[in-house]
Formats: C-alpha cells, structure tokens, sequence
C-alpha cells in the first residue's frame, strides 16, 4: 500500500507555494495545456489547480510521506487504545471513590442479593462462594474510606498517564513516544505477574499490545539510541519530506 496516497485520499494533497524561495518553487510547480500544477509534499505526485497553501518556505508544513505517512496511522491506533484505557480507569477510579462513602448500602444489597444468585449460580455450575470475584468484592466492604481513596488515586493517576501518552501519540510528538514507552514499560512487570496467578485471553492479549507496542516504537522511532538513535531519526525523517529534498537541491 501507498501510505502516502493514502492520506492524500483522506486529507487532500498538500500542496504549498514558498513566495520566498523562487528555486524551490520552480521544482514544485509547473504548467500543462489543463492549467498550473503543483507538487504535493505528502506523495509527490502533480495537482491540478491552485496550490492549498503559501507564504515563506520556513512555514511550510513538514509534510512527510512513505513510511511516516505509515507510522502515523500506527501511532493513531495506539493513541486510541490509550485513551479507551484512560476512560475506562478514570471511571473506576470515580466509582471507588464514590464507594467509600456508600459502602454500608453496596454491601445491604449485596448481602440481599447474593443468596438470589445462588440457584442460578448452581445450575450454571459455578461455586459462588468459591469464587475469586466475590471475596473481592466482600474484601472491599472491609477496607477503610482513606485506603479506598488512596486505591482510587492510584487508578487515576495511571489513567491520567494513559490520558497524556494517548494525546502524545495522536499528535505525533517525539516526547509522547518517549512517554509511552516508558508508561508501558513501567507496568510490563506487573501484566506478567497477573499472568502468573491467571491466564486470561484479554490478559494475554493486553500483553501482547504492550509488548509489541514498546518494542516497535524503541525500532521503529529510534528511542534511546536504538536502530541508530536520533540522527539516525532526523536523517531518515529528512530523506522522507519531499520539501527537505527539493530545498536542498534548489
């Protein structure tokens, strides 16, 4: 796939005209018998018409095609994930909170209700009160209001990072990559851990994000001097920005 064709397909073509710099317009621009064309900065290719944007060739947008245009529809992906994470545990953090001060009515209706689960429970094949997520739940009534303040900051605060790493990565900022490295890495330990008490496919599944996720961002964006580190980033990201390309050889 054309990557770059396909965000000129989405977004239009990127064409600019630098009123500042007569060599590089010339290499960007040209005319046909159906009228002026301009280069598009993203693909490449010729359009016809007026050019979208101009001004001074320092204002130009850094437009880069190619594998960037690829990384970006990546990087989005991942932005979304993140913030559907961050939304959910900014959730659960508020419900813990909100819990504490309606603990003593949360466990009148459990204690109504759970008996009325048990014939269901039964024919299911499921030992209610052997399970994992009940004792959960009646652990909770017993822990104190400050300790379910402290457990609802916590998930908070790991939601508001998986808030900030999603907007990072959606605006494709080089310190988001950074943070969402980190961020992931940081909690990589304890995802392996919970597979040590259980084994779930969405536990499995989360992990396999995560992973692939640190691992492709430290290649693919050179983080931390991998894969040639920054210079090796500025090099690569200067060959795929046709503007950079044609400024030099004006």
């Amino acid at each position: 796939m054309d990557w770059s064709l396909r965000a000129c397909s989405r977004h239009g073509h990127a064409t600019y005209e630098p009123t500042d710099h007569p060599g590089l317009r010339s290499r960007l621009t040209g005319t046909t018998t159906a009228g002026d064309v301009w280069r598009c900065l993203r693909c490449g290719d010729f359009v016809i018409g007026e050019p979208r944007g101009q001004g001074p060739a320092d204002e130009a947008p850094d437009i880069a095609g190619g594998k960037a245009a690829r990384d970006r529809v990546v990087l989005r992906l991942l932005a979304v994930e993140r913030l559907l994470r961050a939304i959910v545990l900014l959730i659960a953090a508020g419900a813990v909170i909100r819990f504490r001060d309606s603990r003593e009515s949360a466990r009148h209706a459990f204690d109504t209700e759970l008996p009325l689960l048990r014939p269901l429970a039964n024919q299911l094949g499921w030992n209610i009160d052997d399970s994992k997520v009940i004792r959960l739940v009646e652990k909770s009534f017993s822990l104190s209001s400050t300790t379910l303040v402290w457990i609802g900051i916590a998930i908070a605060v790991y939601g508001i990072s998986q808030l900030i790493e999603a907007t990072g990565l959606w605006l494709m900022k080089r310190w988001g990559e950074y943070f969402a490295v980190v961020a992931t890495g940081v909690f990589l330990p304890v995802e392996v851990y919970e597979l040590t008490e259980k084994v779930t496919v969405l536990r499995i599944l989360l992990l396999a994000v995560n992973v692939a996720a640190v691992v492709w961002l430290v290649w693919s964006k050179r983080l931390f001097g991998a894969n040639g580190g920054a210079r090796a980033y500025r090099e690569e990201h200067h060959a795929n920005s046709l503007l950079s390309v044609e400024r030099a050889a004006a």
